[in-house]
């Protein structure tokens, strides 16, 4: 059974709320053998111009679902983002072979870096790491590391790769292709 971490920004999560994103997301169980140990992280928006927003992460052993959708209704928000989510899956399902999925995966530390500019600090270039992130690497191949990549919506993804066990990395252009970065020790 999957786990919420249900939280609002500007909106009282009421039970009736919660019970209702519950039983939407519920029905993404069906497309896996087990979620006993994922959380689904969703964040309840309300905005001055009485727009919701509904943000919903599940990351999973071999995927991390995530979709977001705004509209004037909560329950509506709620329904987009589970259609979405919903569609990803199928995507993912349709285009992902399952013996890859099988193979272990290793972790790695990765850390997104932002330069913090200030007017005392213009000469003396500072570098803070401002937040990190760690995920586990699974092997697979580059079509489906764009995959992965498209549907979180980043612009690059970091993965093992399954014929070499090499880190890759791969990356959306300027012109709308993709790019592959493959790291070597020669």
């Amino acid at each position: 059974m999957l786990k919420y971490s249900i939280r609002g920004e500007n909106i009282e999560v009421t039970s009736a709320i919660r019970d209702y994103v519950q039983k939407k997301l519920n029905k993404l169980e069906k497309y896996f053998e087990d979620t006993s140990n994922s959380t689904a992280h969703v964040n309840l928006k309300v905005y001055s111009d009485k727009t919701a927003k509904v943000e919903v992460t599940i990351p999973l052993p071999y995927l991390v679902l995530r979709a977001e959708e705004t509209s004037p209704d909560m329950y509506a928000s709620v329904d987009l983002v589970t259609d979405k989510l919903e569609r990803q899956i199928r995507k993912y399902k349709t285009k992902i072979n399952r013996k890859s999925r099988e193979k272990g995966f290793k972790g790695l530390d990765v850390a997104e870096a932002a330069v913090e500019k200030s007017e005392a600090a213009k000469s003396d270039k500072k570098f803070d790491i401002v937040r990190t992130k760690r995920f586990l690497l699974k092997p697979m191949d580059s079509e489906e590391a764009v995959l992965q990549m498209d549907m979180l919506g980043h612009n690059f993804f970091i993965y093992e790769d399954a014929e070499t066990n090499g880190i890759n990395i791969v990356y959306r252009r300027k012109d709308g292709r993709y790019g592959l970065i493959e790291a070597s020790d020669e």
